[in-house]
């Protein structure tokens, strides 16, 4: 008997569908299943397609496709329509597409197979029937819109695999999930989801020239299917013995690809028979290559992470050992956008006869390039101190060395050949190498006194908690930023750490971020000093995890400040505390006695502006005095005072406020010493005298005032007695 008698004895008709011609050839039994006349034809295939429901005829060519790139058979169901737009018949094609090459380089197909009807379950019966279109095409169509938007924000490799594993395909959902990669010459188990820890032990190490499917689809780049376990032993029996201990009977393997190139392969393993229909492996394929993009997305992001994370460890330092008498504590916050890289920094430089030294510091951007100008200002700024130098001629030098690199950068860029081109961005490269300026924050400090010595660089001022929790703002000179002027002065501020005060330095980025400016940030940073009790040592660790907090923490986000839009920035934060007995850090003690709430300032002759520093730092001393006529009358003669000196002298005016006692009684006594040996004389200036009225006001003013002469130079001093009782609840509070 002929094939063509026994196909026809099975309702089974030929065809063949030429692409190059645009024409389909039917049998005799084909042609009777498409409602044509039951005898052989030749149609143009606009002719045929008008047989076929719209929507089927729309899926062809999305199938022949896959069918061609992973070499396998074209299955389809196709509903039959009659003239008048009713379905007559649902009929199965399978085929083969074989490629035709044209003379001039196209590439064509020709399909040849079978089709064959289909019976359809009658209306009230249970017969079981798979819908074409419908509810199941809508089902895969959500499936893979949730699916891509899982895999698509999954930031790393383990969230890539969790989605994998939760993924529920549309009446299919694989009971084992793995994905293997590439490892020189043998796969790499990445991750497995429904199977026991251990059991990818077998295929961990397994060379890539081993009889396995995964194997196998990583060297061809096509797809694998096993719809039964006689198939899977038929064609990989070396490997059979491994698989069939997982009681599983389907398998899909299939190729996870980017751009060409195979990075693994994923298995699904099914407990339930799957004939792998053309919906099913279009399904799988499209989930394969969702899930090839998003591990190369994730793998791509942890190298960054890793490469940012490990720059910055590599240039963050550690602070050394411990001080006697001293604890140090200090954070890094990388900025929240972009890489994970800046331009902030801190180190700690031990230096001879036991001191040492406290740099922060900011250079401008938070990027690559700052990052590494960060890294070379580090290693400068610790040789120059290494060297002996005091802290502004270290500032001296690291602003000269900074606007140096930056200029030789900038003569490259302009001069050296080879650079830019037509391919170059020649806004990048501008950027790139453009100058930048960094602030700077060096101090150098004594432990066994307390004294510290700073220069400042365009960088925010020190702030200071003492004893009673009072944190005040300590002014310190300072010069340009580094980097902008090469030879530049930077004054140096000496003051004392008193026993169990805390010192923080910070850069502008713990300040301003959460669109807050200098005044609303530090406000915050101070009511965040000032809340709690610290006690050294741990308690200080806590300290600076608090300050981080305050600024990208969850209540952050219900503190923002004025500004909008703000650009969130690195962080830099260091503190250091002074020991000392009976109460550290702000801690309790049994003790009734309130600690000295003490400040000192020096004004240079060439630094008159700085007595607006001198009336600010004696009004943030006495915030929670009782009167406030007499903190109006402190800062009147703090300011005639310093005036006075920086007027009728050739010297600095040494400031020292202290303020001590309970809260409602305590006692003011300020000094400002000069080096001149002329005493003050009592004046009577007339109306529109322009001086001569310091000795009057403080007459008036001061509860008590004097000058006290020394070896070299006079002190001129004031008191004055706290006058009225502030309320119970304040009085509790401050307690």
């Amino acid at each position: 008997m002929r094939t063509e008698d026994v196909l026809a004895a099975i309702a089974t008709g030929l065809w063949r569908w030429d692409n190059a011609s645009g024409t389909v050839s039917l049998d005799g039994v084909a042609a009777r299943l498409l409602g044509l006349p039951a005898e052989p034809v030749i149609l143009p295939e606009v002719a045929v397609r008008s047989r076929f429901h719209p929507v089927d005829w729309n899926e062809i060519n999305g199938i022949v496709t896959l069918a061609v790139a992973e070499d396998t058979l074209a299955e389809a169901r196709l509903r039959i329509m009659d003239e008048d737009g009713r379905v007559l018949r649902t009929v199965r094609s399978r085929s083969k597409a074989l490629e035709n090459h044209g003379p001039d380089g196209r590439v064509d197909y020709e399909l040849i197979g079978t089709v064959q009807e289909i019976a359809e379950p009658q209306p009230g019966t249970t017969a079981v029937h798979t819908p074409i279109t419908g509810d199941w095409r809508r089902s895969r169509e959500a499936f893979l819109l949730d699916a891509g938007r899982a895999l698509a924000e999954a930031r790393s490799t383990t969230e890539v695999l969790r989605v994998a594993a939760s993924l529920s395909m549309p009446g299919f959902s694989p009971d084992g999930l793995a994905v293997f990669g590439m490892t020189g010459d043998r796969l790499a188990v990445i991750g497995h989801h429904g199977h026991d820890p251990g059991d990818d032990g077998p295929f961990a190490r397994m060379r890539l020239d081993t009889d396995y499917p995964a194997a196998e689809v990583v060297r061809t780049g096509r797809a694998i299917y096993l719809p039964s376990p006689e198939e899977y032993k038929r064609r990989f029996p070396a490997t059979w013995p491994l698989a069939q201990s997982f009681g599983q009977v389907s398998w899909a393997f299939l190729p996870l690809i980017v751009a060409g190139r195979t990075l693994g392969a994923w298995m699904a393993a099914f407990k339930q028979p799957v004939t792998f229909s053309p919906d099913e492996r279009s399904v799988l394929t499209t989930v394969a290559r969702m899930l090839a993009q998003a591990l190369q997305r994730a793998g791509v992001a942890e190298s960054e992470r890793e490469l940012t994370t490990g720059l910055q460890r590599s240039m963050m330092p550690q602070l050394g050992p411990d001080i006697p008498g001293m604890t140090i504590a200090a954070r890094y916050v990388p900025t929240g956008g972009g890489l994970q890289v800046g331009g902030d920094w801190y180190d700690m430089i031990p230096l001879p006869a036991g001191r040492f030294a406290l740099v922060i510091g900011d250079v401008q951007g938070h990027d690559v390039r700052a990052a590494g100008l960060m890294g070379q200002l580090r290693i400068a700024v610790r040789a120059y101190a290494s060297e002996g130098h005091r802290p502004d001629a270290v500032l001296s030098r690291t602003s000269r060395f900074l606007a140096g690199l930056c200029s030789s950068q900038e003569r490259d860029r302009s001069g050296s050949p080879g650079r830019g081109g037509e391919d170059a961005d020649p806004f990048e490269d501008a950027d790139f190498q453009s100058p930048r300026f960094a602030t700077c924050l060096y101090v150098e400090c004594d432990p066994r006194t307390g004294v510290l010595e700073v220069a400042r660089a365009g960088h925010p001022d020190p702030a200071v908690r003492m004893t009673d929790g009072t944190v005040l703002m300590r002014p310190t000179a300072g010069g340009l930023p580094l980097g902008i002027v090469p030879d530049t002065d930077y004054p140096t501020t000496r003051f004392a750490l008193e026993p169990g005060e805390t010192m923080m330095l910070c850069t502008d980025g713990l300040i301003e971020t959460g669109g807050h400016d200098l005044d609303t940030g530090w406000a915050r940073l101070r009511a965040i000093l000032e809340s709690e009790a610290h006690d050294g040592g741990e308690d200080l660790e806590e300290l600076a995890d608090l300050l981080v907090q305050a600024v990208h923490g969850p209540s952050s986000h219900h503190t923002t400040g004025p500004l909008a839009d703000r650009r969130e920035d690195d962080i830099a934060v260091v503190l250091l505390h002074r020991e000392g007995a009976g109460r550290d850090c702000g801690a309790p003690v049994a003790h009734p006695a309130r600690p000295a709430r003490r400040t000192m300032l020096t004004v240079a002759q060439a630094e008159p502006e700085r007595i607006a520093g001198a009336r600010h730092q004696v009004r943030e001393l006495l915030h929670d005095w009782a009167d406030a006529d007499q903190v109006d009358s402190a800062v009147l003669m703090v300011s005639e005072m310093v005036t006075n000196v920086l007027l009728h002298t050739d010297g600095d005016a040494a400031l020292v406020a202290e303020a001590v006692g309970e809260l409602g009684a305590r006692r003011l006594r300020v000094e400002v010493a000069d080096a001149s040996d002329e005493l003050p004389h009592k004046r009577h200036p007339g109306e529109m005298a322009s001086s001569g009225r310091g000795v009057l006001l403080m007459e008036m003013l001061a509860d008590d005032w004097g000058v006290d002469p020394r070896g070299e130079g006079k002190s001129i001093w004031f008191e004055l007695r706290e006058r009225a009782e502030p309320a119970p609840a304040e009085d509790d509070a401050r307690r």
